[in-house]
């Protein structure tokens, strides 16, 4: 009986004619009390797996969202569909949250949104023990992770649920998540008896491209003018004040342009999300914070002006084009050097060691991706840990048009067996030196113009040996740390398999 009534839901309160992957299955299963992870890409209908289940069931769904803009978006939508929906935030005046909390012991609704903030303050958990309960949701479940990419330190309290309604069944739902942030979402959640659903991270219709940064903005400007001239898109920077500056840029050369920060006014924010989500020409310029949660299904771009700090955040933000399944763009322009501004904020942080290092690598893990001379979508979905078969996707850069490579095995052992038999207590323009034989100050005071590795790579000039070593550590055969004095590289344990001549390894030729 459920199912056909969720049947009916699906078509005539949400407007789809058939349920999507995974969709029905975890549905039922919520329906029927039971517990679940769900990973699920952008625009794969996760929202569905929660909001179905909590109008069927008896009592109010608690959706527990980390973003007041991605809460008012779906409560938005859902009224406008006929649900019986309400959110908590700190934007309500009093008179109306408490407007809201007696509704809700009325039983006057479906659904309730909250931040995590809110769902943990006594007064509200002792409220909800009054009151019958459908499920709890815990969306962007990613955030409960020290190890994931958008950490929320609120998010690890939420144990508490199983603790104080062990009956209430419990959905957590991500984007993205690779196998260490979902054993620890297990864990941190109790769901260990939980069924996992995971649908495959393939967007086929999305074209994942890197372009190697020369002039940012007139690369940006003629990718937007040549291929989207009047398509929605979001252009992503890592500082406010580049957003705002990319904005007014794109502007002045004809580009329906907004800027969106946390700087900005709620009123403004809000006004350049409506004329983003209502205008199909409209460009967004903004930090990673925008785009949580929204429901614009026609985006063809996503362009990426700066590194991300990570796959998944990589994945989650380039995710919000093409949610129509239509052919959209991944667009990042990329140079090394924005690689150590981000590695030497993290060893500046505040962080503990092991979350320092995870970051590291998940930071190498990127630049792995951007470096890479084979398709870059088995590069994300093996990420993901959903291994496919080394064939060419036919819709990314590298497949489309195979980068020029030449073998680089015996340059990558001439240049990792210079940072070893130096020390590796130096830096890359100090291990160039040394390979091309140049008699520096600091190679004559440190003697390494005795060691075997002296002058063996003159065949190589230095801008060239400079490529090689930067492919080294972005592919991970090399790591680097920073203190007040000088930055070192250091092998890592991959590097042995290029030094015992167990692999061959193809670099790029430019």
């Amino acid at each position: 009986m459920r199912l056909s009534q969720a049947d009916t839901l699906l078509r005539t309160v949400f407007g789809y004619s058939d349920f999507r992957g995974h969709q029905s299955e975890i549905i039922n299963h919520v329906i029927q009390g039971g517990d679940c992870l769900v990973l699920m890409p952008t625009g794969g209908g996760k929202s569905l797996c929660y909001q179905i289940p909590a109008i069927l069931r008896e009592g109010v769904g608690i959706v527990v969202s980390p973003l007041i803009a991605l809460m008012q978006n779906q409560v938005e939508q859902l009224k406008q569909r006929g649900v019986r929906v309400a959110y908590l935030s700190s934007l309500l005046s009093q008179s109306e949250i408490e407007a809201v909390e007696q509704d809700l012991q009325a039983n006057h609704y479906d659904l309730l949104y909250v931040a995590p903030e809110r769902l943990l303050a006594p007064r509200f958990l002792a409220l909800l023990q009054k009151i019958k309960l459908s499920l709890f949701a815990v969306d962007e479940v990613h955030c409960i992770s020290q190890w994931g990419h958008d950490f929320r330190p609120e998010y690890v309290q939420l144990s508490i649920l199983q603790k104080r309604f062990p009956q209430v069944p419990r959905i957590g739902l991500t984007a993205s998540a690779d196998m260490k942030t979902r054993r620890e979402i297990i864990e941190k959640l109790d769901l260990h008896g939980a069924r996992v659903f995971i649908t495959s991270f393939d967007r086929p219709n999305i074209r994942y491209r890197v372009v190697n940064k020369t002039n940012e903005r007139l690369q940006l400007l003629d990718f937007i003018k040549s291929e989207h001239p009047h398509d929605a898109g979001i252009v992503y920077c890592l500082t406010r004040r580049k957003v705002e500056d990319v904005a007014f840029w794109l502007s002045s050369k004809g580009v329906a342009a907004l800027p969106y920060h946390a700087g900005l006014s709620a009123q403004v924010r809000r006004n350049h999300q409506h004329q983003f989500l209502s205008d199909k020409g409209k460009v967004i310029v903004a930090t990673i914070a925008f785009g949580l949660g929204i429901d614009k299904p026609d985006i063809r771009f996503v362009a990426h002006l700066d590194l991300p700090k990570s796959i998944e955040g990589y994945y989650q933000e380039t995710g919000r084009a093409g949610r129509d399944g239509l052919p959209a763009d991944a667009w990042m322009a990329y140079k090394f050097g924005d690689a150590v501004r981000l590695q030497r904020l993290i060893e500046c942080s505040n962080g503990q060691t092991a979350v320092k290092q995870v970051a590291m690598e998940k930071l190498d893990a990127l630049l792995a991706f951007c470096e890479a001379v084979t398709c870059r979508r088995i590069r994300l979905l093996n990420y993901f840990g959903e291994h496919v078969p080394e064939v060419v996707c036919g819709n990314c850069d590298l497949c489309l048009d195979p980068p020029q490579v030449w073998d680089g095995t015996v340059a990558a052992q001439k240049a990792l067996s210079c940072v070893y038999r130096a020390g590796q207590d130096s830096n890359l323009d100090h291990w160039i030196d040394v390979l091309c034989g140049n008699y520096t100050e600091q190679v004559k005071r440190w003697g390494h113009d005795k060691i075997s590795t002296f002058g063996i790579g003159k065949e190589l000039n230095e801008k060239d040996w400079r490529k090689v070593f930067q492919q080294l550590m972005a592919l991970g055969y090399l790591t680097s740390d920073h203190d007040e004095v000088r930055s070192r590289q250091r092998l890592t344990p991959a590097s042995r398999t290029i030094l015992r001549g167990e692999k061959t390894l193809y670099l790029r030729a430019k």
